[in-house]
């Protein structure tokens, strides 16, 4: 395989996707870092789904370039495909599958060797050493997001693309998968997670962009984000804590109306 040419885990540049008349996504830059989690964040018909889609190579963009660990999506899409890994809001492994099945089944189309050894480290690592001849349907929500984003980082990819994978878990098993997160960027990899959770997105984003009828509107740390705006009025007037938090700067940059 030939070698990355840059150092940057996700360049997307100029990205424009059409829907027929409909214009989804409109001239969206950003990039994401070795060792960088980067939250994308945006109300409903956003146009984050499209995004990722298009970074995924589900969809062909209008125009514009992906790059994925230095690998143009258009011209090496198997090496860009290679250097990813996805992790949906929703997992769809057979419920009847053990864990260790699905760990040897995605393990084998990746072309990585798994021994019932390496199985039992990689469980260990996800706090489910248990768990290994238990069924997929048997696990709670957490933990099928646990072993979820385990099959999406199992061929170690340079980039791991996470949909909102908190949604529906409880504050443990949130604060459990920000952790498993948090290790995948302490490896020097790049993460792109989408959330609705403002929350989220401050406690483990290194930066996030804001994003609106189909345009990025700002990029910057979240806390940099704060402090800009935390005098602003607009802000001010949707606060409701008398202290500014993302969330305030969020809704005051796209507005209070409820999207679809």
């Amino acid at each position: 395989m030939d070698q990355p040419l840059g150092p940057l885990m996700l360049e997307v540049e100029g990205l424009n996707v059409r829907y027929g008349s409909f214009h989804a996504v409109k001239d969206v830059s950003f990039d994401v870092r070795p060792g960088e989690i980067f939250g994308m964040l945006g109300p409903n018909g956003a146009g984050k789904t499209s995004t990722l889609s298009a970074i995924e190579g589900l969809l062909k963009p209008t125009s514009g370039n992906i790059r994925v660990a230095g690998y143009d999506l258009r011209q090496k899409p198997l090496h860009a495909k290679a250097a990813m890994g996805v992790q949906l809001q929703a997992t769809s492994f057979q419920a009847e599958l053990t864990v260790s099945e699905i760990i040897r089944l995605f393990a084998g189309i990746y072309g990585v060797p798994m021994s019932a050894d390496k199985i039992e480290h990689l469980l260990e690592e996800i706090k489910l050493a248990d768990a290994a001849g238990k069924k997929f349907g048997q696990l709670s929500g957490g933990q099928q997001q646990r072993v979820s984003l385990l099959i999406a980082t199992i061929h170690q990819p340079r980039l791991v693309l996470l949909d909102e994978p908190t949604t529906g878990l409880d504050p443990q098993s949130r604060r459990q998968l920000w952790e498993r997160i948090e290790a995948i960027r302490e490896k020097g990899y790049g993460v792109l997670l989408t959330t609705h959770s403002m929350e989220e997105a401050e406690a483990v984003c290194d930066r996030v962009a804001i994003i609106d009828h189909g345009q990025v509107m700002i990029t910057d740390q979240p806390q940099n984000l704060i402090d800009r705006y935390r005098q602003d009025p607009e802000v001010l007037a949707v606060s409701r804590r008398g202290k500014v938090t993302l969330e305030d700067v969020f809704i005051a940059l796209t507005g209070k109306t409820v999207r679809a």
